[in-house]
């Protein structure tokens, strides 16, 4: 099966109470552009990423979330000096802190800076036709002219506001020579 592969660069989701405390009360966040996932959206907003060896700026993804999280490439944390697990979105048990700095003001967070796990969304139909299942572990062959390769451990997630894609960050792009979206083959 073929899949629609988006590169995912450095972002940050933050709650309501992080977004005022950086932003000011009633801060709200713009929406700049409309993701592939329903209802998701890169903002205006950015903030500074602030790590024991240096710093980064990064956008913020909409809508805000229960948690604070910091999704960055291996090259971005080894830029901040934090050296991150490769976790699934959400999943911040663990995970080393930093700090966000906002026009308005700073939140330091104990964790939620991660790599995150190269991941394929779908619908439950989607998903269903095509025989996946929720965390089901696949490969994907990617690639670029002469920069051919397989991304193995990737996690299956469906969900009934997916849309079908795929997500790799960064380097993960880089590695297979890949600009801009680009389809990838599913291999079980």
């Amino acid at each position: 099966m073929k899949i629609l592969v988006e590169t995912s660069a450095r972002h940050v989701h933050v709650t309501q109470e992080a977004l005022e405390t950086l932003f000011g009360e009633g801060a709200t966040l713009t929406n700049k552009k409309d993701l592939s996932q329903p209802g998701q959206f890169a903002c205006f907003e950015k903030v500074t990423v602030v790590g024991p060896k240096g710093e980064l700026v990064c956008s913020i993804l909409g809508p805000v979330r229960p948690a604070n999280q910091v999704e960055v490439s291996f090259t971005d944390a080894r830029k901040l000096g934090i050296v991150p697990p490769v976790k699934e979105s959400g999943d911040l048990a663990g995970s080393p802190g930093c700090k966000l700095v906002g026009p308005k003001g700073e939140v330091e967070i104990s964790e939620g800076v991660i790599v995150a796990k190269r991941h394929i969304h779908f619908d439950p139909k989607t998903a269903a036709d095509n025989g996946f299942t929720d965390k089901q572990i696949v490969s994907v062959a990617v690639g670029g002219e002469g920069r051919k390769l397989i991304f193995g451990d990737v996690v299956v997630r469906v969900h009934e506001r997916f849309a079908p894609a795929m997500h790799i960050d960064t380097d993960e792009a880089n590695a297979a020579c890949i600009a801009g979206n680009v389809e990838g083959e599913i291999i079980v």
